[in-house]
């Protein structure tokens, strides 16, 4: 039987063309835009609101550290105060006053004082006079005060929130990176099947022209047709999921000022990636990797700066345990030049003394305090431990799901040049009329099989790889820019 030659060449072309050797990539149309991992990820850094959220958090805390420091201010007052009765002058008290707290709790002040008239207190001195004076803890709040402590906390807070921001790009990060590489894969997957659709319908058309012609059976224009409506439909579901997926990935795309990003049909996945083989490249070492996200991931940092605020807490409630003493001395002087007694002893004459002690009988408030923020601390040190086996945990898994995937593209490659060079041979034994349809369409399905499956494991590589650098907590590690103020 003589075969045409052109029926050999068509038969053999339509075979060779349906699928490339071992490359995943695609040329994109010309009319489509693509979209890379790099600078999905540069767009959500730069616009995601999340992200925007999370660093005014930073400015509030930033802000709180500016509210703490003002129980430091200098504060000045006065105090003025008249009475006059049937004419006649009661008392007339005046008393400007500047006191300046300082970090130790010892707060320092000075004023004036001018007391007038028939009916003053006896204890206040008439006549125009000036001190200069001191208050000095002598037990409790001699340490730590709560304005102090509350100054220390914030500035731990900071840092706390900082972390905490981290943690939060960290997650958001990887969370679009899983699914921009479900996005790829998907269309991948199409791109696939529409090359597939392609070709066998270019094989219907000549295989329905040959039958025509009454060079092939009937039914394997039916073989045919039925192979291309399978494909069809495959395409048809890869399409939809490749475009469902593409406005899962819109949810983290923003503009600037805050605009929704409107998801063009057009856009698709950059390629590149296909001929780079970085499944190829080792890895850094397990242990090396676990250290790292011992040492770095912002969310055990967060706690760690948690459990300083709360050791902070605790130390101040160690304060409700002490008596209250407290000591203060004034130097006094007529007129309003109190300078004029600093060289002379603080105790001759004209001074003003007074101490003041307090202590509750059985400290049930404070020994309760106390208790509560050990309690606190203990329960913050078993989330660190727990949250430390997990981190360490989610490193192990992604490091040996990335070994076990470069395996499986290693096998999965070999199968597909394999099942690729049985297709081929099987197309060729079509041409010559030594095969039969049916036997051409499995070789073709199992090609199909295996070259999604390789697309499969490799964009989950990826995805792994992503997971792996969340896992370490390195995907929020960005220089931060606080707000103008």
């Amino acid at each position: 039987m003589r075969i045409p030659v052109l029926r050999i060449f068509c038969l053999m072309l339509i075979g060779c063309l349906v699928f490339p050797t071992r490359s995943t990539g695609q040329v994109a149309d010309s009319l489509s835009y693509t979209l890379s991992e790099q600078q999905l990820l540069a767009i959500i850094r730069k616009f995601h609101p999340y992200l925007q959220q999370a660093n005014l958090q930073v400015d509030q805390a930033g802000a709180f550290i500016r509210e703490s420091r003002g129980a430091f201010d200098p504060v000045l007052s006065t105090n003025f105060d008249k009475k006059t009765f049937d004419e006649q002058l009661y008392y007339n008290y005046f008393n400007p006053e500047i006191v300046i707290p300082t970090w130790y709790g010892i707060e320092v002040y000075g004023g004036l004082e001018e007391v007038l008239g028939n009916r003053t207190a006896v204890e206040r001195t008439l006549g125009k006079s000036s001190y200069l004076g001191v208050s000095v803890p002598l037990a409790k709040d001699l340490v730590l005060d709560k304005r102090r402590a509350v100054l220390k906390q914030a500035k731990i807070m900071l840092n706390q929130t900082a972390a905490e921001r981290q943690n939060l790009v960290n997650d958001l990060l990887n969370e679009s990176l899983a699914v921009y590489w479900t996005w790829v894969r998907n269309y991948q997957v199409y791109r696939i099947l529409k090359e597939a659709v392609d070709v066998n319908a270019d094989r219907y058309r000549f295989i329905r022209l040959e039958a025509i012609q009454g060079l092939r059976a009937a039914m394997d224009t039916t073989e045919a047709l039925t192979q291309l409506q399978q494909f069809q439909l495959l395409e048809a579901d890869a399409y939809l999921q490749f475009q469902n997926a593409g406005l899962e990935l819109s949810n983290f795309l923003w503009q600037e000022e805050n605009k929704v990003f409107e998801w063009n049909e057009r856009i698709v996945p950059d390629s590149s990636w296909a001929a780079s083989n970085d499944w190829k490249i080792d890895l850094p070492s397990l242990d090396e990797l676990v250290t790292s996200a011992r040492l770095e991931h912002p969310k055990l940092k967060a706690y760690q700066y948690k459990l300083g605020v709360q050791e902070i807490e605790r130390r101040l409630k160690f304060q409700s345990l002490l008596p209250k003493a407290d000591l203060k001395y004034n130097l006094l002087n007529k007129g309003y030049n109190v300078v004029d007694k600093l060289d002379r002893a603080f105790l001759e004459n004209n001074y003003k003394i007074g101490f003041s002690f307090q202590m509750p009988l059985f400290l049930r408030q404070g020994r309760g305090a106390y208790q509560q923020a050990k309690i606190k601390i203990r329960q913050t040190n078993l989330d660190i431990d727990q949250i430390q086996l997990e981190i360490e945990n989610k490193v192990r898994n992604y490091y040996n799901e990335l070994m076990t995937l470069r395996k499986q593209i290693a096998i999965n490659e070999s199968a597909y040049d394999n099942y690729l060079r049985l297709f081929r041979g099987e197309n060729l034994r079509f041409t010559v009329g030594e095969s039969t349809l049916f036997l051409l369409n499995a070789r073709e399905n199992k090609v199909l099989e295996s070259l999604q499956k390789l697309i499969e494991l490799k964009t989950k590589w990826y995805k792994s790889k992503a997971g792996l650098v969340w896992a370490e907590g390195k995907w929020g590690q960005l220089p931060y820019t606080p707000a103008s103020e």
